[in-house]
């Protein structure tokens, strides 16, 4: 299976600064690497990045997501993006159910589980994000917490929840400058790929991702541990040769397997 780095740009960028951060990246992948490419930007940002896919050469193997997709599919809610509208201009991805969703904006796991099945019927593949804060870590909560955030998107999209990709993104390593150790996190992915077993026969297939602060620093180890199958990565996307970093850590990684 291919990791899959996926940036999360979160509220940030401009015209210009995204511009001078996707030139980069062009320059940076004149080699096609052993691995998938994300990128997942502000809505207001993804016209100009799509455009851009089809400016430069070696922007093609970089698909876009969105950061955040609505449940409902059209109508009267002021604000709110569809699948449908992302499906309509391109998107690959959409993230839901992201810590700072949950937290700031009272994101439910039954809100979350909604938006993945949004997101399946318009064909965006859902980049689910489960985990824990550090006072439910230190409770030792963490494998319960994880397991009921997962369970209620097994339990609305059962019959294609092996069409999602999943992201362990332990709360306290969010922007803190943590991360989980690779012992940590590897132990957290077995348990949500044992989970996913048991739900579907092609567990296999689905991608499990780290999301806490992983960086050019740390990235080599985690994407070695057997269940890590990429990255969601934050402030280090933001950064062409950080992100060029976790690139090619992926790329090697995925010349080991090959070989």
């Amino acid at each position: 299976m291919k990791k899959l780095i996926a940036g999360n740009w979160k509220m940030n960028g401009t015209l210009a600064a995204n511009e001078a951060l996707l030139s980069a990246l062009a320059q940076g992948l004149a080699v096609k690497p052993a691995c998938e490419i994300a990128v997942c930007v502000p809505a207001p940002y993804l016209a100009q990045v799509l455009n851009m896919k089809t400016e430069h050469a070696n922007l093609d193997m970089v698909e876009v997501g969105a950061q955040d997709v609505s449940k409902q599919t059209s109508g009267a809610f002021t604000g709110e993006v569809s699948a449908v509208m992302l499906k309509d201009l391109g998107c690959r991805y959409a993230i839901v159910g992201h810590s700072e969703r949950r937290q700031y904006h009272g994101e439910t796991d039954v809100l979350v589980a909604d938006k993945a099945r949004a997101a399946l019927v318009s064909g965006i593949t859902p980049i689910v994000c489960v985990g824990e804060t550090l006072a439910e870590r230190e409770a030792g909560l963490t494998e319960e917490v994880v397991k009921r955030q997962l369970a209620a998107v097994i339990h609305v999209n059962g019959h294609c929840i092996s069409e999602i990709v999943l992201a362990y993104e332990p709360v306290w390593a969010i922007g803190t400058g943590k991360t989980a150790s690779p012992q940590e996190a590897q132990t957290v992915h077995a348990v949500l790929r044992a989970q996913l077993k048991a739900a579907t026969e092609h567990f296999a297939g689905v991608k499990i991702l780290y999301g806490g602060s992983m960086n050019a620093a740390n990235a080599v180890t985690l994407l070695m541990q057997a269940d890590i199958d990429g990255g969601l990565v934050g402030g280090a996307s933001l950064k062409a040769t950080d992100f060029l970093a976790i690139i090619a850590a992926a790329h090697e990684n995925g010349q080991i397997q090959k070989n």
